[in-house]
């Protein structure tokens, strides 16, 4: 059986601050003043939502358009948008409120500090049938890691080096601290009610781990899975090849690909999956496109970059079907150039100020927004 274009939607969280890098909270007066974005409980991020669009040429526009309204907006006050998913140059000690008067930020501000201070990419997947919500669910979340390996770009906190590659991932606090790998709805639902009611979630919302079931209604009413690993993607290219990946992995799954649903395919028990995951995660955090993973299948070690190369090799045939071959393109560049972090450690380690290193970066996440020339799109 053969599925169209699934709907796609982003989440975008963005920091915002001075040409040389150093963070400036404005979320408050830009929310207030500008449609379309919200607030985050500490003011030096902000963030968007894109509507849902299953056509891949309406979503580099969609990713980009409330990018520039945003900079316009923040030009006059000698202000502009930074790149990365973590305070690279700001003040990690302390909280800025956006709302002081919001018992939820005060609640997260106490509970968990300048540790939810970051940026990120959540990157959303319509799935309205739940049986297939769940197996896709339990799919991602085992190959989550190489989505985090990709998407590396916080090395830096505080103005300096962290020794990770996405500080943002090893310092957000994951809730609860365990997720079992769903079987069905019905264990989603069960599992979610026993947290509310033993206080380690907050509400249906505080569900922070790399992929979520999501929908109108939570726990019950489903329509999507959201990938929430990524750091900060600021190239609108890149990230469409990404999401690329991700669809046709889990159309593969959907058409009725052999050997894709963990629950029926590893040697593992969901346990010992959930274990793996989280394991493999961490690693991702730390050497992103360089670490040693654990696969699904039966827990071998296999590198990150590798593992990434098996899945472009296994989805191009699809690929070529739906005409999203060129799509993919960008991640190529990335398994041979290295991911935004490894490229800023790089630079660093040659010599190149942090300071220095973000000034450059915030030139050229400026340059992403240029409308592009008619012949130097990417098709499909």
């Amino acid at each position: 059986m053969s599925h169209p274009l699934l709907l796609k939607g982003f989440e975008v969280e963005l920091f915002t601050g001075r040409p040389d890098g150093e963070n400036v909270g404005v979320a408050g007066q830009a929310c207030r003043e500008l449609e379309g974005f919200v607030t985050e409980p500490d003011q030096r991020n902000l963030e968007y939502v894109t509507p849902p669009e299953a056509d891949y040429s309406s979503l580099r526009e969609a990713l980009i358009s409330p990018r520039r309204r945003l900079r316009q907006w923040l030009a006059p006050r000698q202000l502009t948008l930074l790149p990365g998913s973590c305070l690279s140059l700001g003040d990690p000690s302390r909280f800025e409120r956006t709302d002081p008067d919001n018992p939820y930020h005060d609640l997260i501000e106490r509970c968990y500090g300048t540790r939810v201070v970051t940026a990120s990419i959540h990157i959303n997947l319509g799935i309205a049938a739940a049986d297939d919500l769940f197996r896709a669910l339990r799919l991602v979340r085992c190959e989550a890691a190489l989505w985090l390996a990709l998407s590396a770009s916080s090395p830096f906190l505080g103005g300096a080096v962290t020794g990770a590659h996405s500080q943002r991932w090893l310092q957000f606090p994951l809730t609860p601290p365990q997720v079992p790998l769903f079987r069905d709805q019905t264990h989603y639902v069960q599992w979610m009610e026993e947290q509310l009611q033993a206080g380690s979630m907050h509400n249906v919302r505080h569900l922070w781990t790399s992929v979520r079931p999501n929908g109108p209604r939570r726990p019950h009413e489903l329509n999507r899975l959201e990938l929430r690993i990524c750091d900060l993607i600021s190239d609108p290219d890149l990230l469409l090849a990404v999401t690329t990946l991700l669809e046709l992995r889990v159309l593969a799954l959907l058409e009725g690909a052999e050997g894709l649903d963990p629950l029926q395919s590893s040697s593992l028990t969901l346990d010992q999956l959930a274990d793996l995951c989280d394991a493999n995660e961490t690693a991702a955090a730390r050497c992103s496109l360089d670490a040693e993973l654990r696969h699904w299948q039966d827990g071998r070690p296999i590198n990150g970059k590798d593992w990434l190369r098996l899945l472009l090799a296994s989805v191009q045939p699809q690929a070529m079907r739906l005409g999203l071959s060129s799509r993919l393109a960008p991640i190529d560049k990335v398994l041979q150039d290295g991911n935004q972090a490894m490229r800023w450690l790089k630079a660093h380690a040659s010599g190149t100020p942090i300071r220095e290193v973000m000034r450059t970066a915030i030139a050229e996440m400026a340059s992403e927004e240029l409308p592009m020339s008619s012949d130097s799109g990417v098709l499909g």
